[in-house]
């Protein structure tokens, strides 16, 4: 039953149910400015318990965040903050309600658990349907969020519901294979360690066995306490269902955005930081989706970071005063595309037009058997080789001499041959100083990140011709197609998009090798939600035996460097005398 009080400033409906059309109810915590009205909704649905405080699900995050952000708590009680979602008392206040669901099996919504599935987006059709026609609400349905309920905006904004009126999709992947499940057909085992630290913890039945909201000091996991074989019942077995879809098949395309329906207007935030999960449906977003009325924006720092600083909130509410309240702010005059340009020692906020820009000019960087890398074409045929299942080979540039941008997607193009009968190939875009030591940044998750990576298993080297584009190769991932040992074929590996100005005296690196990257300095941090020593990849490792069985991806992987079809990577260099 719904509990109703009046608390800093806001009207606060605890848990009220909302009712699918399976008759099963959701619970939702809803926040209201004080004075009736009619008022835009900023509404998230998603599986981590509205009921659980950032400070106490993910301390660590939380603390790093608002001692080097002190804007994130300023103005504030910080009572209500939830992990990736916004702070209501800084909504609320500017005339907006915030409606909390969780989804089907997670806090204290009962269900089963299965994430992303199309049950699940229908219920958050159903929620945003609900929530345009309450008498609180001005008909208006605004989706703000982070990763989850970015990923899920996406979805459910395919299905197209009336009252849906714009989505601001912040750090959130859209293809669940190519983004999340499977980079370049290699298994990504962070959804299943995800799902034991970050949703199993939260899941509905825990009661008096999960965690306590220190607002209300009821549980964040309903009112039921049922015993560990309930629970297991009640939810997807994920890892394991992932497993068992090794192509992108139906499994996959349910989870996926679908470009042509999305006609919502969008604001979409990307990491250049977050390789791995979200920055590439961000940037495929942007660029595919139907509507006229997007706009991009790309930032650096920690995932969880610009969303709630004032940077972040002020770029939003713009957004949304636009397009919910009808407010004539100068939004539609807002460019196009906002980069925070990252440099070896901060940012530099840019505008642009397009994405990717249209000055770009595309530039060739070849692998020449001595290990350098360089504009020049390789002179003779050879080849160079590396055990999968140790260091790779890294390719260098000549230091710069003059000071270089690169913003963009990148792509490598090359000659592979294996002695087994498939190759993992793991390329990393990187930066050294003078002193020979890389560039490695604070990324989504990983403060060892390096400048870019992209990856492709050789048999799912079959492009989409219709999609590809020499700066972003798009693979169908529809079969496989192992190799003859020691038989050279051509592969062409997409590199998310990045950012970065390389300064006078650097060089440039290219590694490429058959499994994940780890930076030498990393110094064994850890995060609270998070299993792995961060090592560089953050939790977005490739490292399921099922998925690489070492008879087959612990070969020797050789690189044909090749006069006619030089191998080389293609970098998005962006003249830094214009803008």
């Amino acid at each position: 039953m719904t509990n109703t009080e009046i608390r800093d400033g806001m009207r606060i409906d605890w848990d009220c149910g909302i009712r699918m059309d399976d008759d099963l109810v959701l619970r939702a915590d809803i926040f209201r400015p004080l004075a009736e009205g009619n008022y835009p909704v900023i509404l998230t649905h998603g599986p981590y318990g509205k009921g659980l405080a950032f400070q106490e699900g993910y301390p660590s995050a939380w603390n790093r965040m608002v001692a080097e952000h002190p804007d994130v708590a300023a103005g504030s009680s910080n009572l209500y903050q939830n992990w990736e979602v916004a702070d209501p008392e800084k909504w609320v206040p500017d005339g907006y309600v915030c409606v909390r669901v969780d989804s089907r099996g997670c806090g204290a919504s009962p269900g089963y658990v299965d994430h992303f599935s199309a049950r699940e987006t229908q219920d958050f059709a159903q929620c945003i349907e609900w929530a345009g026609v309450q008498h609180w609400s001005n008909g208006k349905v605004g989706l703000n969020g982070v990763s989850y309920y970015g990923i899920n905006a996406w979805q459910v904004a395919s299905l197209q519901p009336k009252h849906l009126a714009a989505i601001c999709v912040w750090e959130g992947s859209a293809d669940w294979y190519r983004d999340m499940t499977h980079h370049g057909g290699i298994l990504s085992t962070f959804w299943a360690n995800w799902y034991d630290m970050q949703v199993k913890s939260v899941q509905y039945g825990l009661g008096s066995r999960g965690p306590i909201s220190v607002v209300t000091g009821k549980p964040v996991c309903g009112d039921e306490t049922l015993s560990e074989d309930a629970l297991v019942e009640n939810r997807c077995d994920f890892g394991n269902d992932i497993y068992a879809h090794s192509l992108d098949d139906e499994y996959h395309r349910t989870r996926s955005a679908l470009w042509s329906k999305l006609t919502t207007p969008i604001l979409t935030a990307a990491n250049w930081g977050g390789q791995g999960l979200h920055p590439r449906g961000n940037f495929e977003g942007f660029t595919r989706a139907a509507t006229s009325d997007k706009w991009l924006e790309a930032h650096g720092l920690e995932h969880w970071t610009e969303f709630y600083t004032d940077y972040g909130v002020a770029l939003q509410k713009r957004f949304f005063d636009y397009f919910l309240k009808g407010e004539d702010n100068g939004w539609q005059n807002h460019p196009r595309v906002q980069l925070q340009i990252r440099k070896i020692d901060g940012f530099e906020k840019r505008y642009e037009d397009a994405w990717p820009i249209p000055r770009t000019q595309w530039m060739p960087f070849y692998i020449h058997e001595d290990l350098t890398l360089s504009t020049d074409k390789p002179t003779s045929d050879s080849t160079v080789n590396f055990n999968a299942m140790k260091d790779g080979l890294t390719f260098l540039s000549a230091p710069l001499s003059s000071e270089m941008e690169i913003t963009g997607p990148s792509a490598f193009k090359t000659i592979v041959s294996s002695s087994t009968a498939d190759a993992d190939i793991f390329v990393i875009l990187q930066v050294f100083a003078p002193d020979g030591e890389e560039v490695v940044f604070q990324g989504a998750i990983d403060p060892n990140t390096p400048i870019g990576q992209g990856w492709l298993r050789a048999s799912h080297r079959k492009l989409d011709t219709a999609l590809s584009e020499d700066w972003r190769p798009y693979h169908s991932h529809d079969e496989q197609q192992p190799l003859t040992p020691n038989e050279a074929v051509d592969l062409d590996i997409e590199i998310w998009p990045t950012s970065i100005v390389v300064p006078i005296g650097y060089r440039i690196g290219l590694t490429v090798q058959g499994q994940d990257y780890e930076n030498p300095n990393a110094t064994g941090e850890r995060l609270s939600n998070f299993k792995n020593e961060l090592k560089g990849c953050g939790p977005f490792l490739h490292n399921d035996p099922r998925d690489r069985p070492i008879e087959i991806f612990g070969g020797t992987t050789t690189l044909h460097i090749s006069t006619s079809k030089p191998s080389h990577i293609l970098l998005p260099v962006i003249p830094r005398s214009a803008k």
